[in-house]
């Protein structure tokens, strides 16, 4: 387990070093069993969803620093878990859902959030700790005081640092971004350049290349391209037909920045021009489509011309599905819109409303493209 030190202290060198331990530790830490971790359910993404012994549904929400919202992201997840319902045969939702927030400290607002609150939820704070010898993953339950130890096996950031040290061009780029894109920008160059010697890092006004040398015959990896508004944009080298091919090319990564990851179709230079103009266009698409679903005073509702855009795109996007195609995340969000809803149909019966409970993980994805990179040498 990565750890790193922060002042006189420690911590998780990312949240998803954290949200890896207490999945992997759950029985022990918690006495609950592990269900699902990065679940997606109605727009909402659910950090680990557990279960006590009489199968209640209990939601963790993890975070590796002071997050003042925590209280109000729990929220969400219990409505959309509460409307959806879903692992029913699993799941017993005659009980209560329980929520846990855990977090190295507590904002007073969380407090203020929680005190007028009718869920319950419940606030557990932790900390590493060391000895001569070894770290430890210590959390207090700040309703009743229980605290509850655990051994953290570790890598020492601090003495397994063979990497080159981040360039000023990366540093200003990264000044840019959010602190999850911050997060997982140097996550994986932390795990592509330790994955082999022969890897360096190739540097240019708007990207950061991985590979063997720049040179002609050089085989690349993964790359992190930020566009002009200076937004992060992941490419992977990984095997056509959707990675199901042996023939290596460079594609578009679209990622939550917190795990989630889908492969979105393959740009051999540049962001994608067409790319990037369609999910603009897509997005806003779906925010027109959904509000036209959901809100029975929409003013969309009178204009059918929406409507009819809408099954065309879907047709067309339906026929990508079905040919293993790339998806955008914007296609998946237009696919997985209710048409029951709509006023009008348009072109016969109403088409299938789509659920995707599934992404990519982006670390599995990095570890497919590093394999991939490595057997092309």
């Amino acid at each position: 387990m990565n750890l790193i030190k922060t002042g006189n202290s420690w911590k998780f060198a990312t949240e998803a070093d954290l949200e890896d331990f207490v999945w992997a530790n759950l029985k022990e830490l918690f006495g609950l069993i592990p269900l699902k971790r990065q679940y997606y359910v109605n727009g909402q993404i659910c950090d680990i969803l557990a279960l006590r012994e009489n199968k209640q549904l209990v939601v963790l929400e993890l975070k590796n620093a002071e997050d003042r919202y925590i209280v109000q992201q729990l929220t969400r997840y219990y409505d959309a878990l509460q409307e959806v319902k879903p692992l029913e045969d699993e799941i017993d939702y005659q009980q209560p859902i329980s929520l846990i927030a855990i977090q190295p400290n507590f904002h007073r607002d969380n407090f203020i959030d929680k005190k007028y609150h009718h869920l319950s939820i419940d606030f557990f704070e932790f900390a590493i700790l060391t000895d001569e010898f070894n770290y430890y993953l210590q959390i207090k339950n700040l309703d009743n005081g229980k605290v509850s130890k655990i051994e953290v096996p570790h890598q020492d950031r601090e003495s397994n640092e063979d990497i080159p040290p981040h360039s000023r061009g990366l540093m200003n780029r990264l000044a840019k971004c959010s602190s999850e894109q911050q997060e997982g920008i140097l996550k994986i160059r932390q795990k592509v350049l330790s994955f082999d010697k022969r890897m360096e890092e190739m540097s240019s006004a708007i990207s950061f290349r991985y590979g063997n040398g720049n040179k002609k015959t050089s085989k690349f990896c993964a790359e992190f391209y930020f566009d002009s508004k200076g937004t992060p944009i992941i490419f992977l080298w990984l095997g056509l037909k959707n990675n199901s091919s042996d023939r290596i090319s460079r594609a578009r990564i679209w990622t939550d920045w917190q795990g989630n990851a889908l492969l979105e179709g393959y740009v051999p230079s540049g962001i994608g021009v067409k790319m990037n103009s369609s999910k603009k266009t897509l997005s806003n698409r779906v925010k027109i489509m959904n509000e036209l679903a959901y809100n029975e005073n929409s003013k969309y509702r009178r204009e059918y011309k929406y409507i009819y855009q809408h099954f065309k795109d879907r047709n067309r996007i339906a026929r990508k599905l079905n040919n293993s195609e790339p998806l955008t995340y914007e296609e998946r969000k237009l696919l997985e819109i209710d048409v029951n809803n709509f006023p009008v149909n348009y072109g016969g019966e109403r088409p299938n409303t789509y659920k995707f409970d599934h992404y990519d993980s982006l670390n599995g994805l990095v570890d497919v493209a590093l394999e991939k990179w490595r057997k092309r040498l």
